[in-house]
């Protein structure tokens, strides 16, 4: 009786070279950190004014030597012209300006809003200060202050990150435990509304450095983690796993130093300040200095973009499920019928 050769052993799958990995490892880790310092040095190093929004008010004879002055700059300043302090200390108010010089007899008055940005503050005070007259004394008049809890808007300006973070992880776990359909959006929009309550907790009721409505607060820090998160995780399941590096690159490494936060859109260098505009970390930020210090001022544009990176990002989500099915289906019904099942 003779005996049945033994089955060959199956080849283990080939593995790539060690080489070429280390090759590419060594490439594209410098290739990070200099898109890293581009992203966060360039536009610290080129912070100047392009264009921002300051207000001149008074009569025509004192105001027009104070506004060819301005206009005069290179663009710096982009100049709005108000026939009184009041009408300046609206468009302030109203996020129009981020100032207003006031020409008066005795000498300019500055009006400024460092809730708006204590850089910009800073800024304008140096600039009209030079350019006022020999001996005469610039009154600075800070018409809606920042926090005396964060006089310098440092903390502020320090949320941007861990909200992108908070929203990069949310997304991420979705994608690797590969939540699909109905459950993926119900855990992102759970995991985001976590986020803006204990964000509007920390901030808001324990750092006062937040000073608007509560409820408000708490929905803009819940938008803006879902918007990054949504986003995160659509890509994931369109793209699979590689989305969640792409996803964190665009929000972190770009959307954080494009945001504007520490200073203003406007000292950023051009399209970097528009562009941070339309991330969710630059237009999270702006919602939520408009609603913590100028009573929802201006929040129309940056909440319609938060609100559509998300519905984007939950579409994604919604039809990279409907594909995943779509792609079971296929390959069951390409099966061949009457296929024996398997001698055990």
């Amino acid at each position: 009786m003779s005996t049945p050769p033994s089955a060959s052993p199956t080849p283990p799958p080939p593995r790539p070279p060690h080489g070429r990995t280390m090759v590419g490892v060594a490439l594209l880790v410098p290739l990070l950190a200099a898109l890293a310092l581009w992203a966060f040095a360039w536009p610290a190093a080129r912070t100047a004014p392009r264009d921002l929004p300051l207000g001149v008010a008074g009569p025509a004879a004192a105001a027009g030597p104070v506004e060819r002055q301005l206009r005069a700059q290179d663009g710096a300043f982009e100049v709005h012209r108000y026939a009184d302090e009041a009408a300046a200390r609206t468009a302030i108010e109203d996020r129009v300006v981020y100032g207003a010089v006031v020409a008066a007899p005795a000498g300019p008055r500055l009006l400024t809003a460092s809730a708006a940005s204590p850089v910009v503050a800073q800024l304008l005070q140096q600039a009209v200060t030079a350019q006022a007259p020999d001996g005469a004394k610039v009154t600075t008049v800070d018409v809606v202050p920042a926090p005396a809890a964060d006089p310098r808007g440092s903390v502020l300006s320090s949320s941007v990150l861990p909200l992108a973070i908070a929203g990069v992880a949310g997304g991420a776990i979705v994608t690797i435990l590969r939540l699909r359909s109905l459950r993926a959006v119900a855990s992102l929009l759970a995991a985001a509304s976590v986020v803006g309550l204990a964000a509007a907790a920390l901030a808001h009721s324990w750092l006062g450095v937040l000073t608007g409505n509560w409820w408000t607060e708490a929905g803009v820090l819940g938008l803006s983690s879902l918007a990054v998160g949504a986003t995160v995780a659509g890509l994931g399941a369109l793209i699979g796993p590689a989305g969640i590096g792409v996803g964190a690159l665009s929000m972190v490494l770009l959307g954080n130093p494009f945001s504007g936060v520490a200073s203003a859109p406007q000292l950023l260098p051009e399209p970097v300040g528009f562009l941070g505009q339309l991330l969710p970390p630059g237009a999270g930020g702006s919602l939520l200095r408009s609603v913590a210090y100028f009573d929802g001022a201006r929040a129309t544009a940056p909440a319609l973009t938060l609100a559509a990176w998300a519905l984007l990002g939950l579409s994604a989500v919604l039809l990279g499920a409907l594909r995943g099915r779509r792609t079971t289906t296929t390959a069951r019904a390409a099966e061949p019928a009457g296929t024996p099942a398997p001698v055990g």
